[in-house]
């Protein structure tokens, strides 16, 4: 995809991974509406020539406010990154809140986002949706729910790209490792820098890949071609 010109809106852009992904399409040419929580963040944002909406994907006045947002506008890039962790536990009734609220975030908001704006996107002559998921969506840990909402959103991922297949949208789907954000801070180990797996998703977006497997998860995704148990018996360790 020739960026240059191209509209593009990434949510979650305001922070970690999709501030990243933000400024790399930025510099490649394109035009870029970020969606976010934080007031602070967002005019941060705004003062680097962004277009921004205050959202929380989390309800469906967040969504209802990006579709607004997003009316009458030549939307030809959605990069569904928004995500949030949870605190559930299956041991703890209390925690199945924290576990909606992620199912809510993670999934359900891109699923509503692809299907509101894919009229628009199918208007353009070249359009393309990227739902970033996780390297854990192909083998979970035990974060049970964030685990599943990626494990999901890669199912709906595989299943709308070949519905729209032979339309003008692309989809893509983005799996990072575990990356330097301010969700895996108290996280220790090994991380991928936020600039780094944004670029190997631009990259993917601009050469048209349908999936781009993000650092270590190169490696992953051979593991498991080679042994899907063994590769679930890894990462469940992790």
């Amino acid at each position: 995809m020739d960026l240059r010109g191209k509209l593009a809106l990434v949510t979650g852009g305001s922070d970690g991974i999709g501030r990243e992904i933000a400024l790399q399409l930025q510099g490649a040419g394109a035009d870029v509406i970020v969606t976010g929580r934080s007031a602070e963040k967002l005019q941060a944002m705004a003062s680097l020539g962004f277009g921004t909406i205050a959202s929380d994907l989390s309800t469906p006045e967040g969504v209802e406010a990006v579709v607004a947002g997003m009316a009458s506008k030549p939307l030809a890039l959605l990069v569904n990154n928004a995500g949030v962790g949870s605190a559930y536990d299956v041991n703890r009734v209390e925690t199945l809140e924290s576990a909606a609220h992620c199912i809510r975030t993670n999934l359900d908001a891109p699923i509503a986002l692809c299907t509101r704006l894919l009229p628009t996107l199918r208007a353009q002559p070249e359009a393309t949706i990227v739902n970033v998921t996780s390297g854990l969506a192909i083998a979970p840990s035990t974060g049970a729910v964030y685990c599943a909402t990626k494990a999901a959103l890669r199912s709906y991922t595989q299943s709308i790209r070949a519905l729209l297949k032979g339309t003008s949208v692309h989809v893509i789907e983005a799996l990072p490792p575990v990356v330097e954000t301010n969700m895996t801070a108290a996280r220790a180990g090994k991380k991928m820098s936020a600039h780094d797996c944004a670029a190997e998703i631009v990259r993917g977006i601009r050469t048209g890949k349908s999936e781009v497997n993000a650092g270590m998860v190169k490696i992953l995704q051979l593991v498991h071609s080679i042994s899907p148990a063994l590769a679930r018996r890894i990462m469940i360790r992790f």
